[in-house]
C-alpha cells in the first residue's frame, strides 16, 4: 500500500514540474528572444537486486522500475520569428548565436537581442541596463546609428557627413545547451566550465544581426495549451491513485477493528 502512495507522489511531483514549466513559457510569450523549455520524462530503474524479478540465464542483476525523473530541456537553438519594428535601437539575431553581456555581478550573460539604449556615458546596453561586452560607446552628438549584419557598428555625428566605425559586436555559440541556465528577462547564465565558441556574425553558422527588428518568443500558445491539458489530466490520474490507496488503507484499518 505504501508503494501506491509513493508512486502517486512521484507522479504528482513530476506533473507539477511540467505544469510550472508550461506556465513559465506562456508568461514569456511576449518576451523578445525567449526560448521555450520542455520537460522530458525518463524512467528510473533500480539497480538493487529484486527477488521478484526473473534473472536472465547469464545471471545478470535484475532491475525494477523505480519511478520517473523529469529534466528540463532548454531549446535554445530554436529560431523565433524575426519581425521588423523600424526602430534602429532594436536588434535581433537570425541564427543560433548569442551576444555576450556583463551581468550585475560581473558574470557573463547571453542575450538573443532586443531593445538597446545608450547609457549616461554613451555605452550600448540592454533596455534593462546590462552592458554589452563589446564595450561600444556612442559619441555624444550621434545623429544616426547603423549596426551591420556582420556586427560592425557605425555612427554619424552632428559634424560628420558619413558614418564612422565605432565598434564590433561579436557572437558566441553554445556547444552544449545544458551548460547555460535561463534567467529572468530572456537572458541565459553561463555555468562554470561551459564551452563558448567565438564567431563573427555571418560566419561559422552563428547567424547574422538584424537591426530594426526583434526576434519573437518561440512559444506557441496553442501547443502550450494542449500540453497543459495533457499535464492536468495526468496530474488528476495520479491524484486518483493516491485517493484510491487512501480509501483501501482506511478499509483495511476498519477490518482490523
Amino acid at each position: 500500500m505504501n508503494g501506491a502512495f509513493s508512486i502517486g507522489a512521484v507522479g504528482l511531483d513530476a506533473q507539477q514540474k511540467a505544469l510550472d514549466t508550461i506556465a513559465n513559457n506562456i508568461s514569456n510569450i511576449a518576451t523578445s528572444g525567449f526560448k521555450r523549455t520542455e520537460v522530458r520524462f525518463t524512467e528510473v530503474l533500480a539497480s538493487q537486486p529484486d527477488e521478484g524479478v526473473a534473472r536472465a540465464a547469464l545471471g545478470a542483476p535484475g532491475v525494477t522500475n523505480s519511478g520517473v525523473r523529469s529534466d528540463l530541456l532548454q531549446l535554445i537553438n530554436e529560431q523565433g520569428k524575426v519581425e521588423s519594428t523600424g526602430n534602429v535601437m532594436d536588434l535581433a539575431i537570425n541564427g543560433t548565436g548569442f551576444i555576450e553581456l556583463m551581468g550585475p555581478g560581473g558574470e557573463t550573460l547571453l542575450w538573443r537581442g532586443g531593445p538597446l539604449k545608450a547609457g549616461d556615458d554613451g555605452r550600448l546596453m540592454t533596455a534593462s541596463g546590462l552592458e554589452l561586452k563589446a564595450n561600444i560607446a556612442l559619441p555624444a552628438d550621434t545623429t544616426n546609428l547603423e549596426i551591420g549584419s556582420d556586427g560592425v557598428v557605425r555612427a554619424k555625428t552632428g559634424g560628420a557627413g558619413e558614418l564612422v566605425e565605432i565598434g564590433q559586436i561579436m557572437l558566441v555559440k553554445v556547444e552544449d545547451p545544458g551548460s547555460v541556465e535561463a534567467v529572468d528577462g530572456g537572458f541565459f547564465k553561463v555555468r562554470d566550465g561551459a564551452q563558448l565558441a567565438d564567431a563573427k556574425p555571418g560566419e561559422d553558422w552563428a547567424g547574422v544581426l538584424v537591426q530594426g527588428s526583434l526576434e519573437r518568443s518561440t512559444v506557441d500558445l496553442n501547443a502550450e495549451m494542449v500540453a497543459m491539458l495533457m499535464v492536468q489530466r495526468a496530474y488528476a490520474a495520479n491524484a486518483q491513485v493516491v485517493q484510491a490507496a487512501d480509501q483501501l488503507l482506511n478499509l483495511a484499518n476498519q477490518l482490523r477493528r
